[in-house]
């Protein structure tokens, strides 16, 4: 605030000098225009000369016109004058360097905060919620939102304090000279503050339409590029082609109707102030003809009134700000509010031994209302494996993911060494989980980094040992850059296999106390599975395993095997018991025996 006052108050003076400087030209074209020989003729100065006079110990408080001194006198008096305005000037600058330097760079810092307490809050946030909100949405509230409301923080928040401040001094310079040409002066200005609103309303309309738009070709743009194999293989080009055509006119149509009302801008305030300029020259010539007033304050009131231009212009620019920010900023607060439903209760760090246990556990689905489990009940020991097989929807994931606490069940209780999982420190739990998941995520990273993501100081040999057990090694060192083979958005260039491994290798690294494998190895074929499952043996030994699978050559080695169909446990037992009990765990046996034959 300091700095906008000291700006505007050197900013105002300026049109001082101007009208010192053309009121000192008149009055010495009056006074000496017509001297002949020895006839002298005596100027007052300009008060800000006279000014700078007394501050270095003058006292002259005029200038003595000759002929022979007539025109050095006004070079020189323009010359101090233009000096005086640079001056100035450089310092109006420099206190406007300074506005920008403080409010700005303090919104810059606002935004920074503001984008790491929403992505902060997102990481808290459980998987249900990303369920119910799509990844664009969520990307808009910590780019777009934040940007807005950091536009209101930084330049609204300056243009209005400038704004303020600056009508005060000017309009009470201006009243000061002269009240009664202030009001003509400044009389088309509020029409030009409404115009500006007007259409700034209609430029944000238009504009979110647009924007939305722009949005959904983004979107299109993503998709084609993610799914191209899919997008090629069913020959789509030529029809996807013509999508996108369809709705990229329609973002040309909405972006010219933008521009066509941004044409807008433009001339109103050329317009308007121009009128005003008309005005403050018809009236003050009028006020010079009849009542004498001197001829500098209509040069004075011009620029006074360029001076207001922007700020006036600008009411409905920030009016829009602070609208695109009020909104923007609920957007936000509605994340920022929302509170996470699987909550820590603990901040003890517990060492899991691998005690597994679900009593009478029920769980359905709170966003589409199915019920995934169904009264599940088992138990299992530290070290032992357990395996869950079904059919498609049957629960087999969803087991894993309450095991991982991304869900909390209904009904029942779920125990880890005996104690409820709600009970455990839920950051630490997931520590001592190593989970691969059905849909295998790969950072658009490095071979290395992304086998190292769950451990911060993985050495080299550590990450090849567990590329190892994963059987992925030797794939690796085929790639030009080995283990630093730089990753496609998803692992795209790799296979799915390739990149089940990969997900495998990175849950083996955490070394951890319980390993869940979500249908992990349905991508490689059965000898790459058998090589896998050996090498896991010696490193799941003492550990406790849960592998989903509807694969039987993935489970049959399982301490513990369960049947699931429709959430409900249907059969329980080990491979041999339940091939004798021939259910529909030896039926899914006997059909996948006919498959490997047939192939």
């Amino acid at each position: 605030m300091i700095f906008i006052i000291l700006t505007n108050v050197f900013a105002v003076y300026t049109p001082q000098l101007i009208r010192e400087a053309v009121d000192f030209l008149k009055h010495a074209a009056d006074a000496g225009g017509d001297l002949t020989g020895n006839e002298v003729a005596q100027v007052d100065l300009p008060f800000s000369l006279l000014w700078l006079s007394k501050l270095t110990g003058g006292n002259e408080t005029f200038y003595s016109l000759t002929s022979g001194s007539f025109y050095a006198t006004i070079v020189k008096v323009a010359l101090l004058l233009g000096v005086l305005y640079i001056v100035i000037y450089a310092i109006k600058g420099i206190f406007s360097f300074m506005t920008r330097q403080t409010i700005i760079i303090m919104s810059r810092l606002i935004e920074f905060d503001l984008k790491n307490e929403v992505y902060d809050h997102y990481q808290k946030l459980d998987v249900s919620f990303y369920k119910r909100n799509n990844t664009g949405d969520l990307m808009n509230r910590i780019s777009e939102d934040v940007s807005k409301v950091r536009m209101y923080v930084g330049p609204a928040v300056m243009y209005t304090l400038n704004l303020f401040f600056l009508i005060i001094i000017v309009v009470s310079v201006m009243a000061y000279i002269d009240w009664e040409l202030t009001l003509w002066a400044l009389a088309p200005l509020p029409l030009m503050s409404l115009g500006i609103y007007y259409v700034s309303s209609m430029i944000n309309k238009r504009s979110e339409r647009a924007q939305r738009q722009q949005s959904k070709l983004s979107s299109i743009v993503q998709e084609t590029i993610s799914g191209v194999r899919v997008l090629k293989a069913y020959t789509r080009e030529d029809s996807q082609r013509e999508f996108f055509k369809r709705e990229s006119d329609s973002y040309k149509t909405r972006i010219l109707d933008q521009v066509k009302v941004d044409a807008l801008f433009l001339p109103i305030i050329v317009l308007l102030v121009g009128l005003s300029t008309v005005l403050t020259i018809y009236i003050g010539g009028m006020k010079v003809i009849n009542e004498g007033m001197e001829m500098g304050t209509i040069f004075s009131f011009v620029f006074y009134v360029n001076m207001l231009t922007w700020p006036f212009a600008s009411v409905g620019w920030v009016t829009s700000l602070v609208q695109k920010a009020e909104a923007s900023q609920k957007r936000i607060n509605e994340f920022l509010e929302t509170e996470p439903e699987i909550k820590n209760a603990n901040e003890n760090l517990t060492e899991l031994k691998g005690d597994l246990e679900f009593s009478n556990v029920s769980f359905t689905y709170p966003d589409s209302g199915i019920k995934a489990i169904d009264n599940l009940s088992f138990k299992i020991k530290k070290g032992q494996t357990l395996a869950i097989t079904g059919r498609t929807g049957s629960g087999k994931s969803t087991l894993a993911n309450l095991l991982l606490r991304m869900y909390d069940s209904e009904n029942g209780l779920l125990k880890i060494d005996g104690k409820p999982i709600a009970e455990l420190n839920l950051y630490h739990l997931r520590k001592q989980i190593g989970y691969v998941p059905q849909d295998v995520f790969l950072f658009s990273d490095t071979i290395q980094n992304n086998i190292g993501f769950g451990v911060n100081d993985a050495t080299e040999a550590q990450i090849v040992n567990a590329a190892k057990s994963a059987d992925i090694h030797e794939n690796i060192l085929k790639f030009e850059h080995g283990y630093q083979t730089l990753l496609g958005e998803r692992g795209i260039n790799l296979s799915g296999g390739q990149k089940q491994r990969i997900s495998i290798a990175r849950a083996i690294l955490k070394d951890p106390q319980i390993l869940i494998f979500d249908d992990c190895l349905s991508a490689v074929d059965t000898e790459t599975e058998e090589k896998i499952l050996d090498s896991l043996k010696s490193l799941m030994k003492d550990k406790t395993s849960v592998i989903v699978s509807h694969r039987v050559s993935s489970i049959k080695h399982a301490d513990v095997i369960l049947v699931l169909d429709e959430g409900k446990l249907i059969e329980q037992g080990t491979h041999d018991s339940l091939i004798k009990q021939e259910g529909v765990y030896a039926e899914l046996h006997q059909k996948q025996l006919l498959e490997e034959r047939a192939a």
